[in-house]
């Protein structure tokens, strides 16, 4: 009887488990459906079939921009080459590759434009100068007699700065004292006559004057106009006059831009006047070299070919900027080369220092400096098609 109990028994326990196994295995039909569909949903994902209506009830996530220009962009669209140095223009456009920017060329013995890419961002009403408005603060500091080149200026605690060091290093905190020191009709007096708020050119269609503040801007006062620009509206072509009064000692010319073979055969320059800078421009220059050798601008350093250069870099209305302005002295010929970037994060001045030394650097590379060219049919841009890209 025992034994007939446990068989029993354990005929029960193997019945017992096999209907647990059958129960485990049959899922409610709801779990059964949503396993299905998360396992199709599986397969079709993997093979790129998800249906228009699945994908939009996945939230996407939204990417936002801070910049309102693209930092990248075909810079030479719309431009008309017509007249313009066909070598410079090569090697301008070859530098600024693809980005959103513009590049001026400038003979500084003659105000010649020899190219202008990216027109219309050239002759657009302007952009915040940035740093590259210490340059003449500079000269305004060395006029009035505040400081010489070797002269400390504190700037806080014990910290104290001179003006080649300055310039190099492009410090705020020095060029917003000495604006302070110098006062905003002072500051106003120098900055018109290099320039500012008037047109670089002469008779060039479309030009726009740019704009020079009224009264010290609400935003800092007068340090933030000598520091930053504020409220000022540069040009890339006042910028180039104030590099070629510089790199020639003086001369603000008008810059002109030959639009033909008979324009520049008949090219004669047009000085607009005379800035009584000479004794100060040594003064000045180890400040713009120390700039590309050490300082901000180091992207634009080439040991075989001394450049002299001031950075900028800020932003204005979602626009990022980057701005260098420079000359350099380099054999027979100088060259003003300024460059204008406009975008997002990479538009800044270190960038543009690197682009102008690009420029340079392709032109030495064709012996452009040797000394003084004749103009030929071939060495100007006579049609769109060349140099376009």
């Amino acid at each position: 009887m025992l034994k007939l109990a446990l068989i029993l028994c354990l005929a029960a326990g193997l019945l017992f488990g096999v209907e647990a196994k059958k129960k485990r295995r049959r899922l409610p039909a709801s779990r059964t459906a949503a396993h299905a569909v998360v396992k199709n949903t599986k397969t079709a994902v993997k093979q790129g079939k998800v249906s228009t209506a699945r994908r939009r009830m996945s939230p996407r996530r939204r990417v936002y921009s801070p910049w309102s220009e693209p930092t990248y962009a075909d810079s030479t669209l719309g431009d008309n080459v017509d007249g313009e140095d066909l070598e410079v223009r090569q090697a301008a456009v070859a530098a600024l590759g693809p980005f959103n920017g513009s590049v001026v060329v400038v003979d500084p013995a003659t105000g010649r434009i020899l190219t202008m890419v990216n027109q219309k961002l050239a002759l657009s009403a302007g952009f915040q100068p940035c740093s590259t408005i210490k340059v003449p603060v500079a000269f305004a500091a060395l006029s009035e007699g505040l400081i010489d080149r070797r002269s400390p200026v504190r700037l806080y605690g014990r910290t104290r700065m001179d003006l080649t060091q300055a310039l190099a290093k492009s410090n705020n905190a020095y060029f917003a004292n000495l604006g302070i020191k110098l006062g905003y009709e002072r500051v106003a007096h120098y900055a018109r006559l290099f320039g500012l708020g008037e047109t670089a050119g002469l008779n060039i269609p479309g030009e726009q004057p740019g704009r020079f503040p009224s009264a010290p801007p609400k935003n800092g006062g007068v340090g933030m106009l000598t520091s930053f620009g504020e409220e000022i509206s540069l040009t890339p072509l006042q910028l180039a006059g104030i590099m070629t009064a510089i790199a020639n000692g003086g001369t603000l010319y008008y810059l002109q831009y030959p639009r033909s073979e008979q324009e520049v055969a008949n090219f004669v320059p047009r000085v607009k006047r005379q800035l009584d800078i000479a004794q100060f421009i040594p003064e000045v220059i180890p400040g713009m070299q120390g700039a590309v050798e050490f300082g901000t601008a180091r992207r634009a350093y080439d040991p075989e070919d001394p450049i002299f250069g001031k950075t900028g870099t800020c932003s204005q209305n979602r626009t990022h900027l980057g701005w260098f302005g420079s000359f350099n002295d380099t054999g027979r010929r100088k060259l003003v080369v300024v460059v204008l970037l406009t975008g997002g994060k990479p538009a800044i001045g270190p960038m543009a220092a690197g682009i102008a030394g690009e420029v340079y650097k392709r032109l030495a590379q064709r012996n452009f400096f040797a000394g003084n060219r004749e103009i030929t049919p071939n060495s100007l841009v006579s049609t769109q098609v060349c140099c376009g890209q």
